[in-house]
C-alpha cells in the first residue's frame, strides 16, 4: 500500500482548541481581578455614603450609628462601623466597611472614609 500524506489541516485539527484551553485560567484570573477591583471601589463608595449619613445624623443629635449602618447595602452592613467625634461646632464621623473578597484567603482589610458636618443647634 503506497504512502499518502495527510493534508496539513487534518494534522493540526484541535490545536486551536488546546491553545484556548490553556488560556482559560488566565482569563478567569483576569476576570476575578476585575470583579474584585469593582468590589473594592463599591465598598469605598459605600463607606463614603455611610460617613456622610452618620455625620448628618450626628449633627442633628440623633447618633451616628443607626444612620451609618442603614446607608450601606444590606450585604455590607454587618461589616460596618462608625465612630463620631465632636469638636466645637462640628462633628466628624469615620465609617469603616469591610471589603468583601471573592477569593478565599485574600484579605483587603476595611475601607475608611470620613465626613464632617456642622452641628445644627
Amino acid at each position: 500500500m503506497p504512502y499518502t500524506p495527510c493534508p496539513r489541516g487534518h494534522r493540526d485539527r484541535g490545536q486551536a482548541a488546546l491553545e484556548y484551553l490553556g488560556f482559560i485560567p488566565i482569563l478567569i484570573i483576569v476576570a476575578m481581578a476585575a470583579v474584585q477591583l469593582g468590589l473594592i471601589a463599591y465598598t469605598a463608595q459605600q463607606a463614603g455614603t455611610a460617613a456622610r449619613a452618620g455625620a448628618r445624623s450626628a449633627s442633628l443629635d440623633q447618633g451616628a450609628g443607626p444612620a451609618c449602618a442603614a446607608a450601606v447595602s444590606d450585604w455590607l452592613a454587618d461589616g460596618t462601623d462608625c465612630g463620631a467625634a465632636e469638636g466645637g461646632d462640628e462633628v466628624t464621623v469615620t465609617a469603616t466597611v469591610d471589603i468583601p473578597s471573592i477569593v478565599p484567603g485574600w484579605d483587603f482589610g476595611p475601607a475608611h472614609k470620613t465626613a464632617t458636618m456642622p452641628i445644627d443647634h
